[in-house]
């Protein structure tokens, strides 16, 4: 059986008990608190906390779906025979309607009937495992029911964790989450079946659900090795056509870096992210440059030509044109230094951290093939190489202009001049993204913003084209906050404090324990909130009377998910 007819039966096996198909949703989230999509419920968690309506968007309290995967913290130890960056996570869910029993029931009957396969052994959850820890209270208590369900269907062998092991969630800082049951074939675990029972919050503290539901994920890649009987994820049909392409006499490790790393470039490149030094954009450019390192001399437009022509029938969204320009544009700026810089590293007797940065940051080396040179070299080590580089540029930038270069709050700048235009446009921010709150609504999340002496860049999470009269909305709304000469205020206090007082925050930033938060009309008033709230290091001005006429000048698409706003003040 191969993955396509996997794929196949695993979702007609749910639509036939009631379950709407629902296609896999991008791998960039709409969820700001997680950089890629990592699991099958990244796209359901609205519906798990009761925010959405599932029967309203799906006809159905019960949904499955095939859903592409991405996970940046096995990156380093792919190469093994279990370990991916991407990957396919196939999954039912239930919002509200079935819960244990009918869960396990599905699972035990698609593995045992659909697949043909055996069930070696399943574990459940029991906190008293926890090494004497109290998690969270005296919320949790030991998954009985669970345990009984799967004895009746014959299962004897049921072992029991504790949270480490059999309790999932949240995706990202805070969601819904719970206790797990797992199903083994061998000694691999290939179904985890979530039972959202609680919801997470930032502060780690749990809270039960008002609507129990069911979230399972269960690896393609690692279904397809017991399906197919075969020894490892890179000898299934996944796999085989990338590796047979591969010269024989590669070092095996290498060569399933490859494959897996030429894959998981060509579902991000897809999905609309390009290389950069940024967030998605860097673990992009992580994927190409080590899979371009390895593969000298091997053709690697003829394996995401492969990849295409194996998944292009599944996921429409692979366009080969697309992928392998972005490709190319990678490989002609990386390859001509990669010689040079692997000519420097064979030369080199030993490689420390101080070395392996200089490496990189010459000729853009991988610190996973420099790591080839010293199986001893530490991530962490050659990251604080990274982080002192950026703290000596810093410096740079601010001697660059005699030594009057100006670094405050968030901002930095080259004079006293610089830094009143920059505090405006910073001011001006604020007031923006309040505004794209007040007009679209919440589902506006920051993802990032840049001020220069010229304008304002806000990017931020919303999943359509914005239409004129809602820009001419958002650029109104700013305006009459500058009219209306409200006072800027600030105000320090514990960062969950701050975020749990409704002032807004950028997720994927890491705060101190103490921040700011700057409100721009004034707080205490018994008309209302101010115009905005939110966390920040400032600077900003003292009124917004001093900020001048906001013009919107362009809004675009910057990757699958996110939109992008310049502006400036005049």
């Amino acid at each position: 059986m191969d993955s396509q007819e996997i794929r196949q039966r695993f979702l007609k096996f749910f639509k036939e008990r009631g379950h709407k198909i629902v296609p896999s949703s991008s791998l960039i989230p709409n969820d700001p608190s997680v950089l890629l999509t990592a699991a099958g419920m990244q796209q359901f968690k609205p519906y798990f906390t009761g925010e959405k309506d599932p029967l309203a968007d799906f006809g159905s309290l019960n949904t499955v779906s095939v859903q592409k995967s991405f996970r940046t913290s096995d990156i380093d130890d792919v190469g093994d025979e279990s370990h991916l960056t991407f990957f396919e996570m196939l999954g039912n869910f239930s919002f509200g309607d079935y819960f244990k029993k009918e869960a396990i029931e599905y699972a035990y009957k698609f593995i045992r009937e659909e697949m043909g396969l055996g069930i070696d052994y399943v574990s459940v959850f029991d906190p008293s495992l926890d090494s004497g820890r109290a998690s969270s209270g005296d919320i949790l208590t030991a998954d009985a029911e669970s345990e009984r369900i799967w004895r009746s269907l014959g299962i004897t062998d049921v072992r029991k964790a504790g949270r480490q092991d059999n309790f999932w969630g949240p995706t990202g800082v805070e969601g819904p989450c719970g206790p797990t049951t797992e199903i083994y074939i061998g000694d691999v675990e290939v179904w985890n079946i979530v039972f959202n029972e609680f919801y997470c919050r930032a502060d780690k503290i749990l809270e039960p659900l008002k609507i129990k539901g069911v979230d399972t994920g269960m690896g393609l890649e690692r279904l397809a090795v017991a399906v197919q009987g075969k020894k490892n994820i890179f000898e299934t049909d996944l796999f085989e056509p990338l590796m047979l392409q591969l010269p024989s006499d590669l070092e095996e490790k290498k060569k399933r870096i490859i494959a897996d790393h030429i894959r998981g470039a060509a579902f991000l490149i897809a999905d609309g992210v390009r290389p950069s030094n940024k967030e998605a954009g860097y673990v992009l450019r992580r994927l190409m440059r080590r899979a371009i390192a390895y593969g000298v001399g091997i053709d690697l437009r003829q394996l995401l030509t492969t990849i295409v022509g194996e998944y292009g029938s599944f996921y429409k969204e692979l366009n080969l044109a697309l992928i392998l320009e972005t490709f190319d544009k990678e490989n002609d700026q990386f390859s001509g230094v990669l010689v040079r810089g692997m000519k420097e590293l064979n030369k080199l007797p030993e490689v420390d951290a101080a070395i392996a940065f200089k490496l990189y940051e010459s000729y853009g080396l991988p610190y996973e093939v420099i790591k080839d040179k010293n199986p001893d070299l530490k991530r962490e080590d050659f990251e604080a190489e990274f982080r002192k580089h950026q703290e000596i540029s810093r410096a740079g930038a601010e001697k660059k202009f005699g030594g009057h270069g100006l670094a405050e709050g968030d901002l930095t700048a080259a004079n006293p001049e610089e830094l009143k235009i920059k505090t405006r446009l910073h001011t001006a921010t604020h007031l923006l993204n309040a505004a794209l709150h007040k007009v679209l609504g919440d589902q506006v999340s920051q993802r990032g913003s840049d001020i220069s002496a010229e304008r304002t860049r806000f990017d931020f999470v919303f999943d359509r084209k914005i239409m004129p009269e809602e820009i001419k909305q958002v650029e109104d709304l700013v305006n009459q906050a500058i009219a209306a000469d409200y006072p800027v205020s600030v105000e320090v206090m514990g960062v969950e404090a701050a975020k749990k007082s409704g002032a807004l925050f950028f997720y994927q930033a890491n705060y101190p324990d103490q921040v700011k938060i700057y409100s721009i009309g004034d707080p205490s008033s018994d008309s209302g909130p101010p115009f905005s709230r939110e966390l920040c290091g400032g600077p900003h001005v003292e009124r917004t009377g001093e900020l001048g006429k906001f013009r919107i000048i362009k809004e675009e698409a910057s990757s699958a998910g996110i939109r992008r706003i310049r502006a400036v003040v005049e």
